[in-house]
């Protein structure tokens, strides 16, 4: 099995560490993409590491990984809880999905309760902060390992 991983990010995920702080603490956007690396660096992943407001991109990248990567970490952010399309393009993916959230969405609003995603993800890591895409990697690589 592949040993490429994709971890897509959601809308406004590129205003980490600037947009509410005190709800997704001060690591930016960068400082998980450098994170991740050193991680799937020590678990002998290949990482592609994107981002984007359009949610066409996101399912674009879903579509790309088909047939390609051995797992995916998605932290769709509030496509999260509006998405059918995002569940539908991850559904056709083969692979372990892995969601992430950096706050604790069951502590929030009671519309961030509900997650499409939830529905195809194999792990669900939330609350965690930055780290919780780490903790991913770390859950996406076992996956991949058992599967070869």
């Amino acid at each position: 099995m592949s040993r490429l991983v994709y971890v897509l990010n959601g809308p406004n995920l590129n205003l980490l560490g600037k947009r509410e702080p005190h709800i997704y603490g001060v690591e930016t956007l960068a400082d998980v993409e450098r994170a991740c690396r050193a991680r799937a660096n020590e678990l002998r992943l290949e990482l592609h590491f994107y981002q984007s407001n359009r949610e066409y991109e996101l399912i674009d990248w879903i579509h790309e990984a088909r047939g390609r990567a051995g797992g995916i970490v998605i932290n769709p952010a509030a496509y999260t809880h509006t998405s059918v399309a995002l569940l539908d393009a991850l559904n056709a993916f083969e692979g372990p999905v892995i969601e992430v959230h950096v706050s604790n969405i069951h502590k929030r609003e009671e519309f961030r309760h509900h997650s499409y995603v939830s529905l195809r993800a194999d792990g669900v890591i939330a609350g965690c902060g930055a780290q919780g895409y780490e903790l991913a990697l770390l859950r996406l690589a076992k996956l991949i390992d058992q599967k070869a």
